[in-house]
């Protein structure tokens, strides 16, 4: 399927967002300010996944794209990246059929192979279940980092088309933008992260382009429905004018 890209044409836009983009941050600090370990965040933070997964497919939400652990979260102290990989093998084992239930197709995406096999065989398998579900297409972004997909994308077009080495002029966006990733999803309308921070930290940074990116003091685990509508009213308000004026958005008189 090929994807409209922002910097080379004018995608469809509409009131709800196609594709909705998280950076699921703040479960460390929802637990320290109520005097649990950090291990108490995460675990509540697989709750507001459902809420939200949930909550895309009642509005009409056809991607949802969550940021669940990046290529540098792999700097964390050893014992929290082992109760996050612990969790992540719990929650594939329990989820899945729910997720056929519902009509989600699941898809991950990032660098897999720093994963254990029991790890990898289980993101296969979820793949495969889900494989024919149309509702609603969550993609997890697993050891994941912008800088990596690009960087994979280029080397994947060379491999597949060795004489761009020789002929540069001839690597455009297509060439690069069909091998990331998430080729298979349109652009993020809409970016949110949770926890306070307002950075995209390494994530979809290709695809981020003309994305409205959306911040919120709301720690991950207490963010659901309600917050999600917040945010929704917010990017109704947006202008999206794909280097337009304000100007040419006005219907005629």
């Amino acid at each position: 399927m090929t994807q409209t890209s922002s910097t080379l044409g004018i995608p469809q836009t509409g009131q709800v967002p196609c594709h909705v983009a998280i950076i699921m941050d703040g479960n460390g600090r929802w637990a320290t300010q109520r005097y649990l370990p950090r291990s108490a965040g995460h675990v509540r933070g697989v709750q507001a996944v459902r809420r939200v997964v949930e909550a895309c497919g009642r509005r009409g939400v056809q991607y949802l794209t969550l940021f669940a652990f990046s290529s540098e979260n792999w700097r964390r102290p050893a014992q929290e990246v082992s109760l996050l990989m612990q969790l992540f093998v719990r929650t594939l084992e329990k989820e899945v059929d729910k997720l056929v239930a519902q009509g989600v197709r699941l898809r991950i995406v990032g660098d897999l192979s720093a994963f254990d096999a029991k790890l990898q065989g289980l993101i296969r398998d979820a793949e495969r279940r889900t494989e024919g579900q149309t509702a609603l297409t969550l993609t997890i972004a697993a050891n994941y980092g912008g800088r990596w997909d690009i960087l994979q994308a280029a080397q994947a077009a060379l491999r597949d088309r060795p004489e761009l080495a020789r002929h540069p002029e001839q690597f455009d966006e297509s060439a690069l933008a069909a091998r990331l990733s998430m080729a298979y999803a349109p652009e993020p309308d809409l970016f949110i992260r949770t926890g306070g921070e307002q950075r995209i930290s390494n994530f979809l940074i290709w695809q981020l382009a003309y994305t409205e990116l959306y911040f919120t003091d709301c720690y991950w685990p207490d963010f659901g429905a309600a917050e999600m509508d917040q945010a929704f009213a917010w990017y109704q308000d947006r202008e999206r004018r794909f280097g337009r004026t304000s100007q040419q958005l006005r219907p005629s008189a």
